[in-house]
């Protein structure tokens, strides 16, 4: 060792090039380490984020009159089905005669509304889709004592 301290510089010397060497190294292949701690740095920042976009205020009246609002229009069609088909038994003249009347109706105004009922509903199915609750990838990881809330929670 002391042949090279001499050749060298001294210890200090040989912490400096070897230094410089892992340097250059990187440049050519990235450290691994470096990579993961990046990808988890993105990660957790990627899931910081989406937990912000989900959290939502406190809804007024008139967001929550709004949502009922937007939840009649399924009950309204089913039972209005049914509805039709206890006014065809009740009276099938009178029946026979609507259903004439909607046979008037051009094809186009019937492909409107096609279209309005799915991407009315679709809309909803999106909106529903895309706020439900976020799932945590750690999750039921841990002890019970690094979320004291959760446990009280779950005992009241």
């Amino acid at each position: 060792m002391g042949v090279i301290g001499k050749l060298i510089g001294g210890p200090g010397a040989v912490t400096a090039l070897g230094e410089a060497a892992k340097g250059v190294a990187e440049v050519f292949v990235p450290s691994s380490t470096r990579r993961m701690e990046l990808s988890a740095e993105a990660q957790m920042a990627a899931l910081r984020q989406l937990g912000e976009e989900y959290q939502h205020p406190a809804l007024s009246w008139f967001d929550r009159m709004v949502n009922g609002l937007n939840r009649l229009p399924r009950p309204c069609l089913a039972f209005g089905t049914l509805g039709l088909f206890a006014y065809a038994m009740v009276d099938p003249e009178a029946f026979a005669k609507r259903m004439v009347g909607l046979n008037a109706v051009p094809e186009p105004l019937w492909w409107l509304l096609g279209a309005i009922v799915a991407f009315y509903f679709g809309a909803r199915e999106t909106y529903y889709f895309r706020t439900r609750g976020v799932v945590s990838p750690f999750a039921g990881r841990g002890s019970s004592e690094e979320n004291a809330a959760l446990e009280d929670w779950r005992q009241g």
